[in-house]
């Protein structure tokens, strides 16, 4: 086989790859093109036969109607401060938390860390009613702090974490010693900013998990004003599933806005984080 039929074959291979991606990426798409489109258009024009794809007539009114018939600003706002406040503070133990196991030595590491991952195996509906209780117990039921503070510790991310500063070279660690530099310089000039790759990804899903709880508002809160995005959302369906499909629609739309933008930005400081990492083991 020549040189140019091998460069053919991996160019049509690539080609193929492309367009394969190009075909999943449209199909994926489809679902959130029917929702923005049918949240645009009267309800009855969504069950019309044949169903039309594209609306006849822009109805903007399905959106003022979420923001003046329910308090969906005050979800909205309900939910901004709980997620960025879990990613923030999650970001705070699940970084420290890494460092300590992947760093630090100290008598039974080993042995703590298995039992702490050992809570990966337990799943959250075994744990609600003694989080429950801990939360009564500080005072929390009813308070949006009781929906951040036990979303702030994942065993999973500090486990990723740690496994990727673990990849880190200790030459990095030890001319910084040499120099002078304390623990808490390591981890916070040097732990940290290599492990922005890893640390971008465990920001993200943990903003996207605490973003869509639904659970959690209603186990902890009572109160209409205190109320999560998830549960605005179940609010548009009305008694027995009867709401406006163009509101509901229109509903969640708005709350794919601020997870696309964080993704977007996200996208390139991810992309930077690889650039700065440095070498690996």
């Amino acid at each position: 086989m020549t040189m140019n039929n091998k460069k053919n074959m991996a160019l049509a291979g690539q080609a193929a790859v492309v367009l394969f991606l190009t075909l999943l990426c449209v199909v994926s798409m489809i679902p959130f093109c029917w929702s923005i489109s049918t949240s645009l258009r009267l309800p009855a024009d969504s069950f019309k036969m044949p169903p039309s794809f594209l609306p006849t007539s822009f109805h903007y009114a399905n959106y003022i109607s979420v923001f003046t018939r329910f308090p969906f600003l005050r979800f909205i706002t309900n939910s901004l401060f709980v997620s960025f406040m879990v990613m923030f503070l999650g970001l705070i133990v699940t970084t420290t938390a890494a460092y300590s196991f992947a760093r630090i030595n100290f008598r039974g590491k080993n042995i703590i860390f298995m039992i702490f991952m050992a809570g990966l195996m337990i799943p959250y509906s075994a744990t609600m009613i003694s989080v429950y209780i801990i939360m009564s117990k500080i005072h929390l039921v009813g308070n949006l702090w009781a929906l951040i503070l036990p979303a702030a510790i994942s065993p999973l991310h500090i486990f990723l974490v740690r496994q990727y500063m673990m990849t880190i070279p200790m030459s990095y660690e030890e001319a910084a010693e040499i120099d002078g530099a304390s623990r808490f310089a390591v981890y916070w000039r040097i732990m940290v900013p290599m492990s922005k790759p890893v640390m971008m990804l465990a920001a993200f899903q943990v903003f996207i998990g605490s973003w869509n709880n639904f659970i959690g508002p209603l186990i902890y809160l009572s109160d209409w004003n205190k109320m999560t995005l998830p549960i605005g959302l179940k609010l548009l369906q009305g008694y027995m599933g009867m709401g406006n499909i163009s509101e509901i629609l229109a509903g969640i739309t708005v709350s794919l806005v601020m997870p696309i933008i964080l993704f977007v930005f996200g996208q390139r400081y991810l992309i930077e984080g690889i650039a700065l990492t440095g070498l690996k083991s």
